[in-house]
């Protein structure tokens, strides 16, 4: 019998992971924990069954969660709920889309969802926490530090390191051995060829 996972956010991400995990196939749905005002919504059939205030009780029921809540602009809200979530005694395991690639080499942390057609390359580390969203490409040696966001068609080189909380936009490009400091900000479409401590 399959395991059941509750999802933390009702929003468009939640729908994608929906997607990676029903494809997955490792875990039954139990249910979404939203804001008070969607109590009554649901998300691709998946039922909102409770808020913020329920989690401590859903936990003992359903002890692994997945964070569906996206990340754009801050990492805060994610961050809070991972710290939060670990205190109530949350289990989070790693997602992992069949349709994408990682490497046997690599490592990635609790919590982190690797969504469809994503690589992560041989020695490549992912943190916790993290969504490494479809089509991106972690090259050899990366390192992704926790709670960051790698987007959509995101190229990060062989070598580059990427702190704590930082969202690496849409078809963004790294080259290799760069450095990226926490909580950066990178927009789509980004080239970056120089080390920076934060997008402005």
């Amino acid at each position: 019998m399959k395991e059941k996972i509750i999802l933390i956010g009702g929003g468009g991400h939640c729908r994608a992971c929906i997607d990676v995990i029903e494809q997955e196939g490792r875990f039954t749905i139990a249910g979404i924990v939203d804001v008070p005002e969607k109590k009554e919504h649901n998300a691709l059939g998946y039922s909102v069954i409770g808020s913020d205030a329920d989690l401590a009780r859903l936990i003992k029921t359903f002890p692994n969660v997945l964070i569906t809540l996206g990340q754009i602009k801050s990492p805060m809200r994610r961050m809070e709920l991972y710290n939060d979530l670990m205190k109530m005694g949350a289990h989070f395991p790693v997602i992992q889309s069949p349709l994408a690639y990682v490497s046997p080499r690599s490592q990635i942390a609790e919590g982190t969802i690797v969504m469809h057609h994503a690589m992560i390359n041989a020695g490549a580390r992912v943190g916790r926490n993290c969504i490494i969203n479809s089509k991106a490409l972690i090259e050899h040696d990366a390192v992704i530090e926790d709670h960051c966001h790698i987007s959509t068609g995101a190229i990060v080189n062989g070598g580059v390191k990427i702190g704590r909380g930082s969202f690496f936009g849409s078809n963004a490009v790294c080259k290799e051995y760069i450095e990226i400091g926490d909580n950066s900000l990178i927009g789509c479409g980004a080239i970056i060829v120089k080390n920076i401590s934060k997008i402005p």
